[in-house]
């Protein structure tokens, strides 16, 4: 394809001869040459930034005004939050988030068509790589037939949508699909798309070289900064704006330098390592600045590790956490099969333009942490927030005193010591966990029984060393006779092909096949809520039929309430050689640091120290199995498919046929009967409380990606259109027909709205006071002309870049959400959709407020010239007559935010532009 590059004005446009080749490049040191300002102190990540600037100067969009601001950065300690447009290279997308991404397209092509506009002006400007990962639910595990029969359930649940990916990938330039069953998007992007620094053609003809970026439909795409690519999240809306030639609008953020020092002890991973740094994080407080790794600690620390840390930056809430340049960057780079003229290229682009980092890399940061990798201890977090981290040796205590919570039980001090003392084997007086026999099975289950135990997501399941220490604990528990409890439901899905490979090659496939860890696809699995259901019905009607706080363990980055199985109650993040102990072992009140596990086959009790590889194990295995080789062949055909695949017939043409009678793809309302010319920004008045949430909201809460009942509002709209419950799939695969979302909005099962007491989902109360789906108290609203507000706590939209989350709020009627904080992507999505978000101020809070949600909100200062970042008032009109006034912050961030409020969205207004009618 042709890059557009901007006219160079500043002169920094230089050449560089690398592997073979000659190419342009923007370059940082020539800026500072010409007097732009000083920038060798800036951190490596936000010179990709920079370069962005340098390389799109057009004195209109990017001004050298601009590009000075990043000297103005380092001068003024890290800070200095001037609005920019940043254009990255590509996009990436997955099938969840991608389908309503393509729907959206397909429907701007009929909008643009309304508006007298080229339905071929509705095209990605910017590569678009779609994986489709999120679709391969667990319904078969434990035997070898579990692969298959998982995918040919994919296809027979999938078809519609896949069909209309294929249609999409024909009728669209620059849009490409990789097809089910080939790995996770963010390894595929890792192992095989990424480049670190990525050449294309310029409207001169030339070739010019320039870091390799991107945004991406899935909060998880950070994992690539592992690799020095800069990538973050953003919502399906922003990231169709990207690739329709729409910059992305965004301040120079602050960069938190994270420094790593020591190296990891015997018997730690990985993702005991990201626990910790997800915790210090978090507590930090690092929403929407980046996060950059230095430190000598770096030289020990494998690209997979890095990439492990990348992937949670969601979880500690940073807009991305990138690692420089270096040479285990050129390591991975070989080690996957790229090319050594690409391989040299990294190298010396880096080194010329000062994004290298050598033993004397020490840049200017906005703050610092400091961690000392030798002092990490294996861990886990859980229960339902991914930063609560629980060294091993605690995690039973800290799963009594859960259960003691959920029981209403005071701990003693005495009984919590009884805990620790006996392992959660002796329990205290009293005991707060209930145990429940399974009909027609010889066993118990009780509280703390892990009925889910799955080696799944993006986050570690590509890394090699802890899944080839997973397979090591299998064989090791194995020969000692170990297996799975027979109340476990265990599952392996890796997140490439090559991991398959590998495990296979090393011999450990058949151990973990053994205790019941078989290959269930290549996708995410358990970590999105495609779980499936528990391996026995009589083991899930015990749990419900006896309140039983059952527990998941699972590798994954998320363990957010409601999400993995509406079985369980508590989830448990953990390394995948954990998650092979925690299905042996089939507890978590058990104390893996010195409980036996379980009897081998000598009748002896076996611990968690029998079978637990050592590093040199581990690293003598990788070494020998993890090649170049591998990476190549698995990714040499990777867009063709199986024969599956290659048998989905679409149809040819520019437009979208929208199949009338479909439950998954349908024409979205947005564009509909859309005028020609914006609207302007008015004042909310009148507006009803549809909910009022607390703390810690999710993207999961607001819009769940799991399975639904047939008594929920999304049901019965399938249940109305013949569809039985057995092929209701989930919402996340119909993110394609806004019907169905629109009522899985805010119907997460652990939802709570505090407008209701002790009720839990999806519940409000509608005009007449009574209680009712939020669905239908929002239908009845909307019937009466009534605007909608929510109520919310800190970190509002925390999780996912679930544009639904957004989406869905905008098709209820909500016109502002006002919170005590939000989560960078939410607040993104919630602009790109025309809602307004606002943050309290001067410690107001939904509590101070003594809000009950039958109050009456208006909302003034919105009409006529409403800047960015605006204070205006908030009048509350209690039941009792009272009335209160309050100044709130309108989370608007910048002007070109006003400008997509005012036309309705941000792809309203990117298509009136397309379209020439403004």
């Amino acid at each position: 394809m042709t890059v557009t590059v901007g006219h160079d004005s500043t002169k920094t446009r230089k050449t560089l001869t690398a592997g073979g080749q000659t190419v342009a490049y923007y370059s940082i040191p020539a800026a500072e040459a010409a007097g732009l300002g000083e920038f060798s102190k800036l951190p490596a990540a936000l010179k990709v930034v920079l370069e962005n600037m340098l390389r799109f100067e057009d004195g209109k969009t990017v001004s050298v005004d601009d590009i000075k601001a990043f000297s103005d950065w380092g001068k003024k300690g890290g800070k200095n939050p001037i609005e920019i447009a940043y254009r990255p290279a590509r996009v990436l997308m997955q099938d969840f988030t991608g389908v309503p991404a393509v729907v959206d397209l397909a429907a701007m092509r009929d909008g643009i068509l309304g508006l007298g506009g080229d339905a071929q002006k509705i095209n990605p400007l910017n590569p678009v790589d779609l994986v489709i990962d999120h679709s391969v639910m667990i319904d078969e595990f434990g035997t070898p037939r579990a692969f298959q029969m998982n995918v040919d359930r994919e296809y027979e649940r999938n078809m519609e949508r896949y069909q209309f990916l294929k249609w999409g990938q024909k009728a669209f330039q620059n849009f490409r699909v990789v097809p089910p069953g080939t790995g996770i998007c963010h390894q595929v992007n890792l192992e095989y798309l990424a480049q670190t620094v990525w050449t294309d053609t310029d409207q001169n003809g030339e070739v010019v070289a320039y870091p390799d970026t991107l945004v991406g439909t899935d909060s998880h795409t950070t994992m690539v900064n592992g690799l020095a690519v800069l990538g973050w999240g953003v919502g399906g809306i922003e990231a169709e704006a990207a690739m329709l030639g729409q910059p992305v609008s965004m301040l120079i953020p602050e960069v938190v330098g994270f420094k790593l020092t020591g190296k990891m002890m015997e018997g730690t991973t990985a993702t005991d390592l990201v626990l910790k740094v997800v915790q210090m994080l978090r507590k930090k407080g690092v929403v929407n600045k980046f996060v950059e790794f230095y430190g000598p600690g770096l030289d020990h620390l494998p690209l997979a590790d890095r990439a492990t840390i990348a992937n949670m930056a969601p979880e500690y809430g940073a807009t991305c956490g990138f690692f420089p340049i270096d040479g285990e960057t050129l390591r991975y780079l070989r080690n996957t099969g790229r090319e050594e003229s690409r391989i040299a290229l990294v190298e010396a682009y880096a080194k010329a333009n000062g994004m290298w980092r050598g033993p004397d890399y020490d840049p200017i940061y906005t703050d610092t942490l400091h961690l000392d990798m030798g002092e990490i201890v294996p861990a886990i977090s859980g229960p339902k927030r991914p930063q609560d981290y629980t060294p091993l040796n605690m995690a039973a205590r800290s799963f009594y005193k859960t259960v003691a919570e959920y029981r209403g039980i005071a701990v003693t001090p005495d009984a919590e010591a009884m805990v620790e003392e006996g392992g959660g084997v002796l329990a205290p007086p009293q005991d707060a966990r209930k145990t429940a026999k399974v009909e027609g099975k010889d066993y118990t289950i009780r509280d703390g029984s892990v009925v889910i135990a799955a080696i799944t997501s993006c986050t570690n399941t590509s890394n090699p060393y802890v899944m080839i220490g997973a397979g090591l604990v299998a064989r090791k528990a194995r020969a000692l006779g170990l297996t799975r409890k027979p109340w476990v439901k265990t599952s392996l899905a890796p997140g490439s092909q090559v991991v398959g490979e590998y495990l296979q090659a090393a011999g450990l496939q058949e151990d973990l096949d053994a205790i019941g860890f078989n290959l269930v696809g290549y996708g995410c699995t358990t970590c999105i809520g495609n779980s499936g259901p528990l391996g026995d019905p009589a083991i899930s009607k015990a749990i419900n039929e006896n309140d039983l706080v059952a527990t998941a363990v699972l590798s994954g980055n998320r363990n957010f309430e409601g999400r993995i199985s509406p079985d369980v109650r508590a989830n448990y993040l953990a390394s995948p050689p954990l998650v092979v102990a925690y299905a042996l072992a089939g507890d978590v009140n058990i104390n893996l640091t010195k409980d036996p596990i379980g009897v081998s086959k000598d009748g002896k009790d076996v611990f968690l120290k029998d079978i637990w590889p050592t590093n040199q194990e581990i690293a003598e295995l990788v070494e020998a199995t993890v090649t170049r080789k591998a990476f190549q062949e698995k990714y040499a055909d990777v867009f063709k498919g199986d024969k599956l695949w290659q048998a989905v017939e679409t149809t040819d043409s520019e437009t979208y046929d929208w199949p009338p009678t479909s439950t998954y793809i349908q024409n979205p309302p947005y564009f509909q009967g859309m005028s020609k010319k914006p609207g302007v920004i008015k004042d909310i008045t009148g507006a009803r409380v549809l909910a009022v949430l607390g703390d810690m909201i999710t993207t999961d809460h607001i819009s769940p990606a799991g399975s639904f009942k047939a008594s929920t509002p999304a049901g019965k709209y399938l249940t109305e259109r013949q569809v039985p419950v057995s092929e209701f799939n989930s919402y996340g695969s119909r993110r394609g027909n806004h019907e169905v979302m629109m009522r899985g909005t805010f119907a997460n099962i652990r939802i709570k709205n505090e407008m209701l007491d002790g009720v839990e989902g999806g519940y409000t109360k509608g005009p007449d006071g009574k209680q009712t789906s939020i669905y239908d108290a929002s239908m009845a609203y909307q019937a009466e002309g009534t605007p909608l507000v929510i109520f919310g706590g800190v970190e509002y939209g925390a999780g996912s870049s679930r544009d639904w989350a957004a989406k869905g709020t905008a098709l209820l009627g909500v016109k502002a959400v006002i919170a005590e904080s939000f989560e960078r992507i939410h607040r993104s999505n919630l602009v790109g959709m025309g809602v307004i978000p606002f943050e309290f101020t001067n410690g107001d809070t939904r509590k101070s407020l003594d809000l009950k949600g039958d109050e009456v909100v208006s909302i003034g200062g919105l009409e006529g010239d409403l800047k960015p970042l605006s204070q205006v008032p908030c009048t509350i009109l209690y039941s009792d007559g009272k009335e209160r006034t309050i100044q709130i912050k309108c989370r608007i961030d910048t002007e070109i935010e006003i400008e997509y409020v005012e036309h309705g969205g941000v792809l309203h207004y990117v298509l009136r532009h397309l379209a020439g009618t403004v």
